[in-house]
């Protein structure tokens, strides 16, 4: 099968296309056909390797394995299945994300039956089922599962045109918020059609000097850090963060939690098959939908790469496989 694989840590020329076996299922695991994947800001973290956590996953020095294969999220069709899998059947379209085992950049994918795996959205095709695996599951995560979102709340989103913020935005206006984006200017319009009831271009004005205090501030791009927010949070308000200086806001948290209630969350959500079930049943109730910037097919991988590292993407890069 196809593939393309990463032997070194670099820039995008790094990536390469390969032919390489084509992986068998497990008893308990079924073959996917991959019909699209995505290229994500995640990747290009990894393919670098620019944080511990993806050091972690692929290799400390280089990549561990002679021929890594990248990608986290997939939408394809079951194309076989292991003996005792009583999940699936052969010829189901799903969507997945597979965690700290990556591999999604290929023509195929073996993944267990009780993975981050569901039933594709009946409404929406390969490409946009891919795009929302990791970012809308994210999102969910951190709104509804750690800040308990509320309806009435009032929640600030950072990076609202981004592959996780657009999402956010969306979310965070199902369960009934006051949603504020905070984007650049060619952003705007977006970020408004998605469901926010207001708008900051943060090329003109600094949110943290309204005097507007938030019930959740959301950085779902890592770009701001604690200190910068607490002065914009309610007395009982969270901070949350997906990436960016951990470590340096843990330790602003700490100090801060000694005077107030203000909370700062981080944390990772690698289980996503609850979450894919929920959030199928909002894109099928047509409560949420991708954004997808760009396409490009599974050979031009390294050109992807290079469009995200540019910085200016609105919502997600989708990937074509087998198409």
């Amino acid at each position: 099968m196809k593939a393309i694989v990463c032997t070194q840590y670099g820039p995008p020329e790094v990536l390469l296309l390969k032919e390489v076996k084509k992986p068998e299922p497990g008893n308990n695991e079924v073959l996917i056909k991959i019909h699209a994947t995505t290229a994500s800001s995640a990747d290009v973290i990894m393919r670098r390797s620019a944080s511990f956590v993806s050091r972690a996953i692929l290799g400390f020095r280089k990549p561990r394995k002679k021929y890594e294969i990248m990608g986290l999220e997939l939408a394809g069709e079951i194309e076989s299945l292991g003996k005792d899998v009583k999940r699936f059947r052969q010829g189901d379209q799903v969507f997945g994300f597979t965690g700290f085992n990556p591999g999604t950049y290929a023509e195929f994918k073996c993944m267990n039956e009780k993975g981050s795996l569901a039933l594709k959205p009946s409404n929406m095709s390969f490409e946009e089922a891919a795009s929302v695996v990791d970012g809308a599951s994210t999102a969910l995560f951190f709104l509804r599962d750690k800040a308990k979102i509320k309806r009435g709340q009032k929640v600030l989103i950072l990076g609202a045109s981004g592959g996780i913020g657009t999402f956010a935005v969306q979310l965070a206006t199902f369960f009934g918020a006051e949603v504020t984006g905070v984007c650049s200017t060619s952003n705007l319009d977006l970020v408004k059609s998605l469901g926010a009831d207001k708008v900051i271009d943060y090329t003109k004005e600094d949110f943290t000097k309204s005097g507007e205090t938030y019930d959740i501030i959301f950085d779902t791009a890592g770009k701001s850090s604690f200190k910068q927010c607490k002065t914009a949070l309610t007395k009982n308000g969270y901070y949350l963060v997906t990436t960016g200086a951990i470590i340096k806001n843990y330790l602003l948290t700490f100090w801060t939690a000694l005077a107030s209630h203000k909370k700062f969350v981080f944390a990772m959500s690698v289980e996503k098959a609850e979450a894919l079930k929920f959030l199928t049943e909002l894109i099928e109730a047509g409560k949420l939908r991708s954004v997808i910037d760009k396409i490009f097919p599974l050979e031009n991988m390294i050109e992807a790469h290079r469009y995200i590292e540019k910085g200016h993407k609105q919502g997600n890069v989708a990937i074509k496989v087998n198409q």
